[in-house]
């Protein structure tokens, strides 16, 4: 019974620190935002379960690196309240590696709603050539 208290204890100390973050990040706003604007278009645009999956896949890494992100630079602050070119770089490579998810999840997004959206807009736009 001890171990499952703990466990309970343990999700919510992970529940904490998620609320935290949503709190007091700003770019995990955004992550949120944009993750459920995602959802809702991969649902109007009736993506396949495999592309639905690898969007949620995608979202929990930019999500999971920006709170890794966040505990780095509290860990960072913690230890070295003033500027130190150390604590500078854990940082930037911190923020980097968020940086590079992002750039990878906008690709992703373009290669799974591109053809669909297309196939939506560009008769809208190139007309139907009467």
């Amino acid at each position: 019974m001890k171990e499952v208290k703990r466990l309970w204890r343990s999700f919510g100390y992970a529940a904490e620190g998620w609320r935290h973050a949503i709190k007091t990040q700003r770019n995990l706003q955004i992550h949120v935002g944009v993750a459920l604007a995602v959802v809702v278009l991969a649902y109007l645009l009736q993506v396949t379960r495999l592309e639905f999956s690898l969007l949620l896949l995608t979202i929990a890494l930019v999500w999971g690196l920006e709170l890794m992100n966040t505990a780095i630079e509290a860990v960072v602050d913690l230890v070295s309240p003033d500027f130190h070119p150390l604590a500078k770089i854990a940082k930037d490579v911190a923020a980097g590696a968020v940086f590079i998810a992002v750039i990878i999840a906008v690709t992703i997004g373009i290669i799974i709603f591109g053809p669909p959206l297309y196939d939506i807009f560009a008769p809208m736009v190139v007309g139907t050539g009467k």
